[in-house]
């Protein structure tokens, strides 16, 4: 089912929010950022909203930390904002310390979508010109939403005239405790990954693939994310807790779950890589709700950070006339306590 409505007015536009659901899972989607605003989780007692999210326009560009919206053209961080295509280096806009974040000052989480639907799913449309953000070429981009058997299932097209950088992602943050709880602390989480990718004080990676074994790192079976996060390890006093890139095995990607509210969560993904990030810059800003350090949790599926500028990464190239199809999938369900 899909209802849509008006959620906000920016720059004499209307930004509208589409519902998407079933008996299971509710979905708040609006057109500005393709951003996802809510999920709300059916528990058999009550809908559980497990998404951190804004309720205006405004306050998700001041405050959002990219809550819920599709971060592109190339989501991550970029080394210094330069890459090399083809033989010609280009230069982007640098909006993360030294580093390029996330598709730049106005990245695809700031762009108003053209927006249709079809058979219950939402499509948004996103045009980017050569040039947009210091990037090449122009790429035709579409992410569809839908919501299944309890999942939303996000799938991400493009295409462009020239090679390009091209790695999407959805920024949703999470707790399954519910929204409002505070903490994501006891939030218990499984990764199908062996390796990760230790990054520099810049939060780049510095290219090595490590194991995890008799790390923090280690998500090979559940703990809760609070148990090794304040370990004496110097990747965690870097990033000031998780922020670091994993390298799945599987599509199955991941389990999360909360004591608390008995609500799991599935990953599902097709890419190479996954960002487990564990709030740690988030500063206390009010949306929904006000979210403090550790008060979400992302599982940002991806290309590695940096990939194009180290050679042992997969590629994050789009070559000019390719299409570019990923697909990515939060699946929920319930536990028995």
């Amino acid at each position: 089912m899909i209802n849509k409505s008006i959620f906000d007015n920016y720059n004499g536009q209307e930004i509208y929010k589409y519902t998407l659901s079933d008996n299971r899972l509710q979905a708040d989607i609006i057109t500005f950022g393709a951003t996802v605003t809510a999920l709300r989780v059916n528990t058999g007692k009550k809908w559980v909203d497990v998404a951190l999210g804004f309720e205006s326009v405004e306050d998700q560009i001041k405050k959002g930390d990219y809550m819920g919206a599709v971060a592109g053209r190339c989501a991550n961080r970029i080394e210094d904002g330069r890459f090399t295509l083809n033989g010609k280096q280009y230069t982007l806009d640098v909006n993360n310390g030294t580093n390029h974040l996330h598709g730049g000052f106005k990245g695809f989480d700031k762009q108003i979508y053209q927006d249709s639907t079809e058979e219950g799913k939402l499509m948004l449309r996103y045009y980017s010109k050569d040039g947009d953000q210091g990037y090449c070429g122009n790429v035709d981009f579409c992410v569809t939403y839908s919501v299944e058997d309890g999942a939303l299932n996000i799938e991400y097209r493009a295409v462009s005239d020239q090679d390009t950088l091209f790695n999407v992602t959805n920024h949703l943050y999470f707790n399954l405790n519910g929204q409002e709880d505070g903490s994501i602390l006891d939030n218990m989480l499984m990764l199908n990954a062996d390796s990760y990718t230790p990054d520099k004080p810049n939060l780049i990676p510095t290219g090595e693939i490590a194991s995890v074994e008799g790390t923090p790192f280690d998500f090979t079976v559940f703990k809760a994310i609070g148990q090794d996060i304040g370990a004496d390890n110097e990747q965690l006093k870097i990033a000031g807790g998780y922020d670091h890139n994993f390298c799945l095995n599987s599509r199955h990607a991941g389990t999360a779950y909360s004591v608390k509210t008995g609500i799991v969560m599935d990953v599902y993904t097709d890419r190479p890589g996954i960002q487990f990030y564990s709030g740690n810059f988030l500063s206390g800003n009010v949306g929904k709700s006000c979210y403090k350090r550790n008060s979400g949790f992302c599982l940002e599926t991806q290309c590695y950070p940096n990939a194009v500028n180290q050679a042992g990464f997969p590629s994050p190239v789009l070559k000019a006339g390719e299409k570019f199809v990923s697909r990515t999938s939060y699946k929920f369900s319930l536990r028995n306590n």
